[in-house]
């Protein structure tokens, strides 16, 4: 089977009590939509994050966030064809996996490509307290162009997007933390997502972040929740 949730900022009680409650297998998937917190730390509390973590009866997929550092970027990681497309992984952990954005995965034989980042609007807080903050948080021109020549390839129709951030236009405004000037929030990357789901044909999308659920059309925001991936199925309590 192969589940999904939204974030779990390095916090992984609820995905431990969802593999006893669900008696998920080794082979089951968990799709996690970034801000994962698996490589925040670059230390031993990642480790044992990631010893943890691999004790689980389940295989973990994690879209890149906001609040974590790149795979790519540190050097224990290697890259591998998994579901037909490129995931990042180190041998000490085989089964936490870590999706190149861009890249397109066949899950249940639907074609679901991956768009991952965010701005961190506590950016400053973080920088002022020590706390980690990358620079490559949002997704680069590059990405954007790799994400574009897939969507090419595949005559922008997809079944799924999994995505970090929302496209501008779903926005959950009633969640925007108060205090927070939006006018000085950098919303490139929702403003291309927006762009990216005008032309889109897809069927479900799905995406974290704002620490809500929500449905909206086609769009899902997940929190704390899990369901089946692209199911509609009721959500698993």
């Amino acid at each position: 089977m192969i589940y999904i949730t939204g974030d779990t900022h390095g916090r992984f009680e609820r995905v431990e009590a969802f593999c006893e409650r669900v008696q998920t297998k080794r082979e089951d998937i968990l799709i996690i939509l970034g801000d994962a917190g698996i490589n925040f730390s670059d230390g031993r509390h990642d480790s044992l994050k990631k010893r943890f973590l691999e004790e689980l009866p389940i295989t973990l997929f994690c879209i890149h966030g906001n609040h974590e550092q790149r795979p790519g970027t540190i050097d224990t990681y290697k890259e591998m064809i998994w579901h037909g497309g490129v995931v990042y992984y180190e041998d000490d952990y085989p089964h936490l996996l870590f999706a190149k954005d861009g890249e397109v995965f066949d899950f249940n034989g639907k074609k679901t490509i991956v768009m991952g980042g965010a701005y961190s609007v506590d950016k400053q807080f973080r920088l002022m307290r020590g706390y980690g903050w990358w620079s490559d948080e949002q997704p680069s021109a590059e990405i954007k162009a790799d994400v574009v020549r897939q969507l090419d390839k595949m005559g922008w129709k997809v079944d799924v997007v999994l995505s970090h951030t929302t496209p501008l236009k779903y926005e959950p405004v009633e969640v925007f933390l108060k205090g927070i000037d939006q006018s000085k929030v950098d919303k490139s990357t929702e403003i291309w997502l927006d762009g990216i789901e005008d032309q889109l044909d897809y069927e479900k999308w799905y995406c974290g972040h704002y620490h809500t659920e929500k449905k909206i059309d086609r769009v899902e925001i997940m929190f704390k929740n899990f369901d089946e991936f692209y199911s509609i199925m009721p959500a698993i309590k």
